[in-house]
């Protein structure tokens, strides 16, 4: 029962027949939590979710991304929660401030491992931290080995992913990864050998596609088609570092 449940969102994503279906469980994971933290639903009033999203925190572009969403009391409460305990690790990193000799030692040719400080350290710490980021990285390493299950044991999942557009190098990456942990070498070798071609095959054709939209800008091909130019900027985007950079902007259902 559980692998049926993950095999329904890859299922899914290949047929989106987007750039890359990891990047499209990511995102509908991504629009869920969003949902969970901020939606209608006010999860954010009850304190064992405030406690994990003041734990984890958030990072930039999800801070970006739940401001955007909408609902200010909801982002509010959540702040001030997370605010507090912030303003608590603060102090004592604060309290705790040390200035570090690495600077001079640097001067004089010498290397210092502990050149940081109490301060850079807590902010190096949290830096990353994200209760959204974390909600995919949860399930992520089951994705990947449901993908690498489906694809050796269905013969028409394979081929669906073989004639699909491959994914973005991040996540094309991660799955050469997990191969390299997990499959045999003839195993590795049979997957590399079917869609190395077709990441090849794609990068090209995304590389004559922003070629050609740059080629539309001259007035002399202003009558002659598009082809896939139009959509060249965000395809090449996710491509070479995931997300779906022309979406719109995800905000909370009415």
């Amino acid at each position: 029962m559980k692998e049926k449940l993950y095999n329904i969102p890859i299922n899914d994503a290949i047929n989106a027949e987007s750039e890359c279906p990891f990047c499209y469980i990511e995102r509908q994971i991504e629009q869920d939590l969003m949902d969970f933290v901020l939606g209608s639903g006010s999860s954010y009033m009850e304190s064992d979710v405030r406690e994990q999203t003041d734990k984890a925190g958030f990072c930039r572009a999800h801070f970006k991304k739940m401001y955007d969403y909408g609902n200010t009391l909801g982002n509010a409460w959540i702040m001030k929660t997370h605010m507090k305990r912030i303003n608590e690790q603060a102090t004592k990193a604060f309290d705790g401030y040390k200035p570090s000799a690495g600077g001079i030692t640097r001067m004089l040719g010498k290397n210092r491992a502990d050149s940081s400080n109490s301060v850079t350290e807590w902010v190096r710490s949290i830096e990353d931290s994200c209760y959204i980021c974390n909600g995919f990285k949860e399930h992520y390493d089951r994705y990947l080995k449901t993908f690498f299950e489906m694809y050796d044991k269905d013969a028409d999942f394979n081929n669906r992913v073989r004639n699909s557009k491959a994914f973005c190098l991040p996540h094309f990456a991660d799955l050469l990864e997990y191969a390299g942990r997990h499959l045999s070498e003839d195993k590795q070798r049979e997957f590399a050998d079917c869609m190395i071609p077709v990441m090849k095959e794609r990068m090209n054709k995304l590389y004559d596609d922003v070629s050609w939209l740059i080629e539309k800008f001259d007035y002399r091909n202003k009558d002659a088609d598009w082809g896939d130019s139009k959509e060249a900027l965000p395809n090449c985007m996710q491509r070479l570092k995931g997300g779906f950079p022309a979406d719109p902007v995800y905000k909370a259902k009415k």
